[in-house]
């Protein structure tokens, strides 16, 4: 069984116990590796989220186990970020990402009627800090790239009558990307980071 598979089957055992009509946050590694529920113990915030990122999934990935990863929790809300690991690679066009989003908006407003989904805006990156062994990925995921993906993004919230969110102000330099001392490797943020964008994504958690 692989590192993804695990998580799913774990997700899977851990959503019998878990309280529906909460929110959800979804999607991949940017979304996994959130540690909203610390940050909300640390606010004292008397909120449910439950993160359901799986590292590593491309949209098809994610739409395969949508029911896993959303639709079983019942939510009131969900926050998805998928799509950058579509936009590492060449050979998957936006129009196919987009094609995949399409699809898991639609399967979680079937399931959960009334949902409110927010689509992310994909964070920047940056090929000026990146490791050597990941220059190579972000020759083709690009933040021009990543601009022309998030405009897709919206315009996908819209179709739907859902809410695109850009929480991206302080994750950026002066440049318009990733800042320097906050990323892993040119593409991940570390907690500090992730602290960064706490209170610009609160404001929709608590809408």
């Amino acid at each position: 069984m692989t590192d993804k598979e695990m998580k799913v089957e774990r997700y899977r055992e851990e959503n019998k116990s878990a309280r529906k009509g909460q929110i959800v946050f979804t999607g991949s590694s940017l979304m996994e590796m959130f540690p909203i529920a610390k940050l909300l113990k640390e606010h004292e915030e008397d909120i449910i989220i439950y993160n359901r990122g799986v590292g590593g999934f491309i949209s098809d990935e994610l739409l395969a186990v949508i029911d896993v990863c959303a639709i079983d929790l019942q939510p009131s809300k969900v926050f998805i970020n998928i799509g950058t690991n579509d936009l590492s690679w060449s050979s998957i066009p936006i129009s196919s990402l987009m094609d995949n989003y399409d699809k898991i908006i639609t399967a979680i407003e079937d399931a959960v009627p009334g949902v409110k989904i927010y689509l992310m805006a994909y964070y920047p990156v940056n090929y000026e800090a990146a490791r050597e062994d990941m220059k190579e990925c972000l020759k083709i995921r690009t933040n021009e790239k990543i601009t022309e993906a998030n405009a897709q993004v919206k315009k996908l919230a819209e179709k739907h009558g859902q809410r695109y969110i850009d929480i991206n102000r302080n994750l950026k330099d002066g440049q318009g990307r990733l800042k320097a001392e906050y990323t892993i490797e040119g593409l991940h943020i570390n907690e500090s980071e992730y602290r960064a964008i706490y209170n610009d994504i609160m404001v929709y958690v608590r809408e």
